[in-house]
């Protein structure tokens, strides 16, 4: 009798851990199809579901959810409208929303932690395809930017940067932000996707100080030298053996005053230990991407290339992604 009541406990107990997951789940859903902005005004499930062809019964078990987590509300007329909720994701349309966020997480990461069992049974790693989740990648990074960019402007000011090269530039975000506060600055992306580089070439048409260029940072080469070198959000496609040796090279390219600076989640950080752990899990799932460093690994990178650790700061606190410096000793 007893051993059942804590059978019913443990199950109890595991409902309530997995109930956030609804909340995801349904923000997830009206973020990829814009049903959030669809129901900004007042409407019956069956005005919506005919006007986008959707499965009315389907539609109506996603709204019941959603009036349960109250990130949907019924009017007296039975209508259905989005609730004011702060923590809801804009409309897919606004490329800065924070769905893509929920996009990611529901897209690729959890799916790719739910393939754990059968790797583990078939010592098997699945392969991480820059092309089909690069673009999505590379704007959940963006979200990284508006943290990022104090520290980073701090940089510019303390080290008089008049240079800027950006090693894996994704959607050129860091650079057109700098350039907005920075437009004498002399800047270069490059970037590895094509899809992505022609995207960053876009929005960073109206900035001439911007260069993009399409091309593998391992045969990159730069044409100037450059006061500041980032790298943001790369170092788990980088095989943690030949970290140093990038590093090494890259260090070539700066001028002798040069700084580098990396954003990048830290293995066994102080701050946000949870979600490194499962970022490494992730990135652990797939046989071309790589665990990220500990702030031991920063530490020696520095050491070898004559560098000092300047910074070394959490930007988010909860996923352990840190903004490391690094200077000339």
């Amino acid at each position: 009798m007893i051993s059942e009541y804590i059978r019913l406990l443990k199950a109890r107990n595991w409902m309530k851990k997995n109930q956030p997951f609804l909340y995801s789940w349904h923000a997830y859903v009206g973020f990829e199809l814009d049903l959030f902005s669809q129901f900004k005004d007042p409407k019956t499930v069956r005005e919506v579901a005919a006007a986008h062809d959707y499965q009315e019964e389907l539609l109506t078990r996603w709204v019941e959810v959603g009036l349960a987590v109250k990130h949907l509300k019924k009017k007296r007329d039975g209508k259905i409208k989005t609730a004011s909720k702060f923590s809801l994701p804009s409309s897919p349309k606004n490329p800065r929303s924070t769905g893509v966020i929920l996009k990611e997480m529901m897209e690729l990461h959890i799916p790719t932690l739910l393939t754990y069992p059968d790797m583990l049974r078939k010592n098997e790693r699945n392969t991480f395809d820059n092309d089909e989740h690069g673009p999505t990648v590379a704007r959940t990074s963006s979200l990284l930017e508006q943290l990022a960019l104090p520290k980073m402007s701090k940089v510019i000011k303390n080290n008089d940067i008049k240079s800027i090269l950006d090693v894996g530039c994704g959607e050129g975000g860091y650079l057109k932000r700098i350039s907005q506060k920075h437009p004498d600055i002399t800047m270069t992306g490059i970037e590895i996707n094509g899809d992505v580089a022609e995207s960053a070439a876009g929005n960073c048409a109206d900035n001439p100080n911007i260069s993009i260029v399409h091309a593998d940072m391992q045969e990159y080469e730069p044409e100037k030298k450059a006061d500041l070198i980032m790298i943001n959000n790369l170092l788990h496609y980088i095989e943690p053996e030949e970290r140093e040796g990038l590093f090494e090279r890259m260090s070539g390219w700066l001028s002798d005053k040069g700084t580098i600076t990396v954003i990048t989640p830290i293995l066994h950080s102080k701050k946000g230990e949870e979600f490194s752990s499962v970022f490494n899990s992730f990135f652990s799932a797939f046989e071309n991407l790589y665990a990220t460093p500990t702030e031991e690994d920063m530490m020696k990178i520095a050491g070898k290339l004559g560098m000092e650790i300047k910074t070394f700061k959490p930007i988010i606190t909860e996923g352990g992604w840190y903004f490391v410096e690094l200077g000339r000793a």
